[in-house]
């Protein structure tokens, strides 16, 4: 098994110190990281002042502090930014502390996240643990469905000029009707032959991660140039061969940044196709029961967990991705 080639500032040191270089490098980016992480939590917190306004003074007028306009039909005709600056104390004191706010503030979002998860059993239906593994389950589903027929349509367009007139266009188009909108129709058909529990919600996964492999694997499997295929021509190489050899070999990149695309799209598909079915488990029941009774702290915190959830399986194919070409003898 081949090394990874090795950058000129790391070549001619040992372990330790490549170890010290790696640091170093981390040291570098962790404060642009770190800066932009605090500016996001600052815009976040101000926008809580005015988004939380109307109930901020709302709450401040029932206990008995003087706020302007004196009736609340008056407030409901002003802006939150307007009804803040008029209300300074009572807007950012109640801010942050609302039980159904139109936006939650992060410590809120935080808390909700932490006792959701740490706070209850994995086995519970109030854990989103418990929530993420049934979205998981038809995100993986729909996934390895979806990335194998994008690699067997990619490999039949790139072999056959019919596919590619006929096939292609008929994928690009697919992906221009909104997944809200087929969402339904598909759980409907299916249902109505039988087809239930995970595998609607696998199957719209699939639309969703489909095309990216596909358009990633024949721009990958079309990267070899002129003489590399001329060259295996020469030695007499079947166009199995070739394929094997050096096509697929040459895709792999294509192919795992295609991956991580579908990966993402999986998981919409996942937790949309939960949500016309009415399901009491999974991140988009999460969601839905969070919209039905105003429970906006529930919302965002299943939203952040399922971007959690998809920075993962992002994280784990860069894993395999990284493993795959330094085997390969390729860095990345």
């Amino acid at each position: 098994m081949s090394e990874t080639p090795l950058s000129a500032p790391q070549a001619g040191i040992g372990r330790s110190g490549r170890a010290a270089f790696w640091l170093r490098n981390s040291a570098g980016t962790l404060f642009p990281v770190a800066t932009v992480i605090a500016a996001i939590l600052a815009l976040w917190y101000l926008a809580c002042i005015p988004m939380n306004a109307q109930q901020s003074v709302l709450e401040a007028e029932r206990a008995g502090a003087i706020v302007s306009p004196e009736t609340a039909a008056d407030r409901r005709d002003l802006g939150g930014i307007v009804l803040g600056l008029r209300n300074p104390g009572p807007a950012v004191t109640g801010a942050f502390a609302q039980d159904r706010p139109r936006l939650p503030a992060p410590h809120q979002v935080a808390a909700e996240l932490w006792g959701s998860t740490v706070g209850q059993k994995i086995t519970s239906p109030r854990s989103l643990i418990y929530h993420g593994w049934v979205t998981l389950s038809a995100t993986l589903l729909g996934f390895a469905i979806g990335t194998a027929l994008g690699i067997l349509l990619a490999v039949g367009i790139v072999h056959s000029r019919v596919m590619d007139m006929s096939v292609m266009p008929w994928a690009i188009v697919s992906q221009t009707v909104p997944i809200i909108a087929i969402a339904p129709m598909i759980i409907v058909v299916l249902y109505s032959i039988g087809v239930q529990g995970i595998v609607p919600k696998a199957v719209i996964s699939a639309y969703l991660s489909f095309f990216p492999v596909v358009v990633g694997m024949v721009t990958g499997l079309r990267s070899p140039d002129a003489m590399q295929l001329d060259l295996l021509r020469t030695y007499g190489a079947s166009e199995e061969q070739t394929l094997r050899k050096l096509r697929v070999p040459a895709s792999l990149p294509y192919l795992f940044a295609s991956l991580k695309i579908g990966v993402a799209a999986s998981l919409v598909g996942a937790i949309v196709g939960e949500l016309p079915t009415g399901a009491v488990s999974g991140l988009g029941a999460r969601l839905l029961a969070g919209s039905y009774y105003g429970q906006t702290v529930q919302i965002w915190s299943a939203l952040f967990a399922a971007a959690i959830l998809a920075a993962m399986l992002v994280a784990l194919i860069s894993l395999i991705e990284r493993l795959s070409l330094s085997r390969m003898g390729l860095s990345r």
